[in-house]
């Protein structure tokens, strides 16, 4: 009962019953669809693989087989329930991420697990859930420090440069953005963030997968906006500066950049020279970022 999750598209979304069609309970999708083509999916191990909507459907299917036994196979009522209920997953899917992007496979089968909910079918869903704590417990035992391992592995893109993650300034970063902030926890956004990186993502990404962490926060307490500001702000920072600086470090840092960009934007035309007149270094000394 793996869920190995599908990509979803930003499109209106047919019905997945034109996509959906199989015997006996058990749906095939198409994977070549091109509304999924923008959509991963993170597995476990860290590896990040094409997003099936065909795959939810079947593994919806073992969980009404484990309650109904074999004859749920021939059952119209499961293939369509099946069918509807996977819609309902991969659409809300696609609601979370309309721009595309990768997709935790713990984020699909919570989705699962609510859609088996919300549609009445609470047999099912009480047996895919065992099934999952089952799963977990027996991943648990076999490599407790899997979490551990797989962040440390994790590499970025930066520039067309593949290195670590640099998770210590990551997660120093989330804690500074939280000072101040009461009823806010750090923990909860990296939490939130590390389920959506992938070995070789793209540092812009890493970036993105902060701000929406705490995006995601919100609803919960109206203080992670502020979160939410201030990593969006670190990464403004980056665009300035062309480098890595927290908010402690810019009131140097960008007093140190501002006569150089003055100077290179007079070099290239975009400036007038007559700017040069003045003390730069004065005046980027007094910019308060």
């Amino acid at each position: 009962m793996h869920i190995l999750p599908a990509s979803a598209a930003s499109g209106p979304n047919p019905p997945l019953r034109d996509l959906i069609a199989g015997e006996a309970g058990s749906p095939v999708g198409s994977a070549a669809d091109p509304r999924f083509a923008q959509y991963k999916v993170i597995r476990r191990n860290g590896s990040v693989v094409g997003f099936e909507p065909a795959k939810i459907s079947i593994a919806m299917t073992k969980a009404f087989l484990a309650v109904h036994g074999g004859q749920g196979a021939a059952s119209a009522r499961v293939r369509d329930e099946v069918v509807k209920l996977t819609d309902g997953v991969v659409a809300a899917l696609m609601k979370r991420k309309p721009e595309g992007g990768a997709i935790h496979i713990e984020e699909i089968q919570d989705q699962v697990e609510l859609a088996l909910m919300r549609g009445g079918e609470h047999e099912v869903a009480r047996a895919y859930v065992l099934y999952r704590e089952k799963r977990a417990q027996e991943r648990a035992a076999q490599k407790s420090q899997a979490k551990e391992t797989i962040a440390t592995t994790i590499h970025v893109v930066d520039n067309g440069i593949r290195k670590p993650l640099d998770l210590a300034r990551m997660t120093a970063l989330v804690r500074a953005s939280c000072d101040g902030l009461r009823d806010v926890e750090p923990e909860a956004i990296l939490k939130a963030a590390r389920k959506d990186l992938y070995d070789g993502v793209p540092m812009d990404e890493v970036r993105k997968c902060l701000v929406l962490a705490a995006r995601t926060l919100i609803e919960k307490d109206p203080e992670y906006s502020y979160v939410s500001a201030r990593l969006l702000l670190d990464a403004l920072r980056f665009e300035a500066l062309g480098e890595e600086a927290t908010q402690a470090e810019m009131g140097q840092k960008y007093a140190d950049y501002f006569p150089r960009f003055v100077k290179h934007g007079v070099r290239i035309g975009l400036l007038n020279e007559a700017l040069l007149q003045f003390d730069m270094g004065r005046l980027g000394a007094a910019l308060k970022p």
